[in-house]
């Protein structure tokens, strides 16, 4: 097949006008390694075409679709009885990526249950690592028959009931022990001082354990695990403040982010944090991405990283985002255009303009906010390739202009002009043929549907 050819077959794949006839078409089409798979993926899949996609039998058409982030829950949980495991493991764990803007639908609890009970333990052990499950079902695997079950559901000891946390931490298995031991030492010090015993387990229960205060002194003198002792939430406050001291670095950077510090304290410690790092593990923080307070306080910190760690929240107050959006640190302003959703147009437009060409600047330029009133205006003249672009995005940008920018020097702005549904239809045939272009032209709404079934005869799509 001739490349652009399977390019503009690619194009219309993905075209969200594509009619129902030309999918099915497109489905039965197979040659060597299935339909394009933005067939698959596609969004709102009619009924008929979903029946195709269950029955193909390619089994990699069905894990496409049973990893798809665009099908329907109830779409996808058809195939909790494929003959294939690996379709029913790839159903298990779920769509591989998902825009945090837009998080993934979990399938329904009752087809998760058939999942774990799957005879095949490759299905099994893809349920338990997807990052798809709702907290409820993550709970009632307590009492499953599985070690590996039990040993997840501690991933909800929050919501457990208090017989259920008591039989995990007594649990017959020794690492469905240690996993429950691990969220009760944050209320025991004693289960906190055996853990200590483990070199498996010594760090994380340094980090999160109530400590006896004799554990902590030891750990200090011997300098164990220190930067994990560091965050730990119960350190007495005189072994905080040798802490802040140590000549390590990374102990004083934990130090400084603890919770209960003052601002004045916290900026007395000689710390120095990373020109690209996020502030995502800073656990107060992290757990507080939906408390109002908790946000407010980090936003208002002159510590880079705990501004960073509440830019990540998308429940961020409006006058913690008004703060933060006024920071003039380029990693909080990428964070709040993937993150929250009333991120500022400015806002959006510096990340675009620092960041052209990476993951936040994208997200920045798909973000609901980002402008597109005026742009043709200020960018369809501009130097820069990459805002000429922008151009096409304004609502008020004439055909002309539209055509005139499929014709641009850089391609990425005529690949935007081409997919745009105001380009004239002789120069959208004309692209269709053009290699770097045919992608666009064929996901152009605006291209008819006689246009999408020849694209398919000159790719040798059977009627």
């Amino acid at each position: 097949m001739v490349a652009f050819h399977a390019s503009a077959l690619d194009g219309v794949a993905r075209n969200p006008a594509l009619p129902t006839p030309l999918l099915l078409r497109l489905l039965a089409h197979d040659a060597g390694d299935g339909p394009p798979r933005q067939a698959f993926q596609r969004a709102g899949l009619p009924e008929p075409a979903v029946a195709v996609i269950l029955a193909h039998p390619d089994p990699r058409t069905r894990i496409e679709f049973a990893m798809s982030k665009g099908a329907d829950p109830a779409q996808r949980a058809r195939l909790a009885d494929d003959p294939s495991p690996r379709v029913r493991a790839a159903l298990a764990y779920g769509p591989e990526w998902g825009d945090p803007r837009t998080p993934v639908m979990p399938l329904p609890d009752a087809v998760c249950a058939r999942l774990i009970d799957d005879p095949d333990p490759s299905v099994r052990e893809a349920l338990l690592d997807s990052p798809h499950l709702v907290p409820s079902f993550v709970a009632s695997l307590a009492t499953h028959r599985d070690p590996a079950a039990r040993r997840a559901a501690v991933r909800a000891w929050d919501i457990l009931p208090t017989g259920e946390r008591s039989a995990l931490v007594a649990d017959a298995d020794p690492e469905v022990r240690r996993a429950a031991a691990l969220w009760a030492c944050r209320e025991d010090a004693h289960v906190t001082a055996g853990l200590l015993r483990d070199p498996r387990s010594a760090a994380e229960a340094l980090r999160r354990g109530l400590l006896l205060r004799a554990d902590a002194e030891r750990c200090v003198t011997e300098g164990t695990h220190l930067v994990s002792l560091a965050e730990n939430p119960s350190l007495p406050a005189d072994l905080v403040e040798r802490l802040a001291a140590d000549p390590d670095e990374s102990v004083r950077l934990a130090v400084s982010l603890r919770p209960e510090l003052s601002e004045e304290r916290r900026m007395a410690i000689d710390f120095t944090v990373g020109a690209f790092a996020r502030g995502g593990d800073v656990a107060w923080v992290r757990d507080g991405l939906c408390d109002p307070e908790v946000l407010r306080r980090a936003a208002a910190s002159a510590h880079p990283l705990l501004r960073r760690a509440a830019a990540q929240s998308p429940h961020l107050p409006p006058d913690a985002l008004r703060l933060l959006a006024r920071t003039e640190d380029p990693v909080v302003e990428a964070l709040l255009g993937v993150h929250h959703p009333d991120a500022p147009e400015e806002v959006l437009m510096r990340v675009y303009a620092r960041l052209g060409g990476t993951f936040s600047a994208w997200m920045a330029e798909t973000h609901p906010r980002f402008p597109r009133e005026g742009l043709a205006a200020r960018y369809a003249d501009h130097p820069d390739g990459n805002y000429r672009r922008l151009a096409v995005r304004d609502p008020a940008a004439t055909p002309a202009l539209i055509e005139r920018l499929s014709h641009d020097r850089t391609v990425w702005t005529r690949q935007a002009a081409a997919g745009d549904r105001r380009l004239p239809l002789p120069r959208l045939r004309e692209v269709l043929h053009v290699p770097e272009l045919a992608s666009s032209a064929g996901a152009n709404p605006a291209l008819p549907a006689e246009e999408m079934a020849a694209v398919m005869d000159r790719a040798g799509v059977s009627a």
